[in-house]
């Protein structure tokens, strides 16, 4: 038992951590307050076009969004990271993380805003357009509210699935949580810094669970 504690949960090692798991928690924060906006915005974009007049550009839209639904992200922010360079194209850590969070979770927002503008029917959108509102003022005004009610928690679902993920962020040396936590336990020989972090992002992610959890029983209840 002795042995368990003093290689998973040793307090001396993890008071020493402590400032750097800090440093490496703000960082996820930031790192998440940039992705999921950046993310949505682009699923919206994604959202429209999928849904515009040009049959060209829908078909760009489905192969854009089979694309990067496929690529591995992983594989994605290595290629984009390490890759950019022998094109001439030099990224920091943090830009090029967040342009393959673009890339790959505008693909799944755009899928899911697609299905809620599909699930809202064409007479809401008639009697907009009848009042005299435009066609953009009624997909503001009237479409987009309801649509993002009506997937909301597949919203929150998928915001869960890109918080998780920016952990990956590690593997190009972005200070995150992850990456000092590692830091950490390479310095120490001790497992300490990654269970703490394990909490660390437990706290970040619960709120999101329980929020989720509650949404779908709402959804369920008024079925």
């Amino acid at each position: 038992m002795q042995t368990l504690i003093d290689n998973f949960f040793n307090l001396e090692i993890v008071v020493a951590a402590w400032p750097i798991l800090l440093q490496g928690f703000g960082m996820t924060l930031l790192l998440c307050a940039v992705v999921v906006p950046v993310g949505l915005a682009g699923g919206l974009v994604v959202a429209l076009l999928s849904g515009a007049r040009s049959r060209c550009l829908r078909w760009i839209m489905v192969g854009y969004v089979d694309f990067f639904r496929a690529f591995p992200p992983l594989v994605l922010l290595i290629f984009i990271y390490f890759g950019f360079p022998f094109a001439g194209i030099d990224i920091p850590e943090f830009a090029a993380v967040v342009l393959a969070f673009l890339l790959n979770s505008s693909s799944y927002y755009g899928e899911i805003f697609r299905a809620g503008i599909e699930s809202i029917g064409r007479a809401q959108i008639d009697a907009a357009r009848s009042t005299g509102l435009t066609a953009g003022q009624t997909m503001r005004h009237v479409i987009l509210p309801q649509a993002i009610r009506n997937v909301l928690p597949d919203l929150i679902g998928n915001t869960l699935e890109v918080v998780k993920l920016t952990s990956i962020a590690s593997v190009v040396a972005l200070q995150e949580l992850l990456y000092m936590a590692r830091q950490a336990q390479s310095v120490t020989y001790n497992a300490s810094p990654i269970v703490v972090a394990a909490l660390m992002y437990l706290v970040l992610l619960w709120p999101l669970v329980r929020l989720l959890s509650r949404l779908e029983h709402k959804t369920l209840a008024g079925r």
